[in-house]
């Protein structure tokens, strides 16, 4: 049984995967900033109740990872996963003639790359540690720049400092892994791309025709990536961003 740690557990992906680690028989300690989604997301895994362990806090917080591993250590509970997850919506949003303002910038800095960096060394330097694998979640945005033509007007744009804090997390996943090897901890990166639910037909339409495999992706495309980078047959497997993008980054 591994006990899984997931920032942004109550977010499109951190719920799916979430109930998909539950339903393996894996422990899941989940992290949001809302006590109400948590709530939620313990209704619908009533039946692995046991197994659900819920943290509300703002990871923004300069204490936040320290306050994490205190919670962990007197509960003693040790990780031997972390997913960074975590996301801000707020952080998206750019003005009306297209800028970004510098706290929009700077929070999603912080959500994607200083917040796995610290969170991740807190657990690995907890007494007791048992921490063997992270996986950071990243984007297909964090490899190549947005395709111009998906869009119908500039405010749907993803603003440009979501593409470069995923670029970051998609370095760091590379420092990381070479830091922490030592202590045997392996660290990749899923570079996800589109997933339905968040837009409408028209959107679709258009995203299919600039794709390969001629789809977004899935739920059930979400889980399966995850449960093989923490596989102990991908034990060699180290700062390696898996893109799971239905080609996307390929034309």
């Amino acid at each position: 049984m591994r006990t899984i740690l997931i920032t942004g557990a109550t977010g499109k992906i951190g719920s799916i995967v979430t109930k998909n680690f539950l339903d393996h028989g894996d422990c899941v300690i989940a992290i949001s900033r809302s006590e109400k989604n948590l709530s939620n997301l313990k209704k619908n895994n009533i039946d692995c109740i046991e197994r659900l362990f819920t943290l509300s806090i703002d990871l923004c917080k300069i204490s936040a990872p320290k306050e994490i591993a205190e919670w962990l250590s007197y509960r003693k509970i040790f990780p031997n996963c972390l997913i960074n997850n975590a996301r801000c919506l707020d952080f998206i949003k750019i003005t009306k003639d297209g800028l970004i303002p510098r706290e929009s910038f700077l929070g999603e800095l912080t959500l994607d790359v200083i917040v796995p960096y610290e969170l991740t060394m807190a657990l690995s330097m907890m007494p007791n540690s048992k921490l063997l694998n992270v996986i950071n979640v990243g984007s297909q945005y964090g490899l190549v720049a947005p395709n111009l033509n998906l869009y119908k007007n500039a405010q749907d744009i993803a603003g440009l400092h979501y593409g470069v804090a995923k670029a970051g997390l998609t370095h760091l996943t590379k420092e990381m892994a070479v830091r922490l090897a030592k202590k045997d901890i392996r660290v990749n990166c899923i570079a996800y791309g589109g997933v339905e639910g968040r837009v409408d037909e028209d959107f679709k339409k258009r995203y299919s025709q600039l794709t390969p495999l001629g789809r977004m992706l899935k739920d059930e495309d979400l889980f399966g990536p995850m449960n093989m980078l923490l596989s102990d047959e991908l034990s060699c497997m180290t700062g390696h961003t898996l893109v799971v993008d239905g080609g996307w980054t390929i034309w």
